[in-house]
């Protein structure tokens, strides 16, 4: 596991689930090179996916725009390491 510390900038998720997403970015991290941002995303897309059904969309990169919809409780933005981390799940 990464030693850095996550930053959460926004979010509307559980405290349960907010960890769940910044571990499994962190186990990402550590399997995937940095650069592999796609290959990051993923991982931590089909985690979600198996935890809390199918769904759920995942951005990583240092520097991307987005405009979306989501289910209430699904969203967290946050940064760990030189990445940021957008998890969501799409609205019905």
């Amino acid at each position: 596991m990464l030693e850095g510390k996550a930053y959460v900038k926004d979010t509307d998720m559980q405290l349960k689930m907010q960890v769940h997403a910044m571990n499994s970015a962190s186990q990402a991290l550590d399997l995937y090179d940095v650069v592999e941002c796609t290959s990051i995303a993923a991982h931590i897309k089909k985690e979600f996916d198996r935890v809390y059904g199918g769904g759920w969309q995942c951005v990583v990169g240092s520097n991307f725009s987005c405009f979306f919809t989501h289910s209430q409780g699904s969203f967290i933005y946050f940064s760990l390491e030189t990445l940021n981390f957008l998890i969501f799940k799409g609205a019905a």
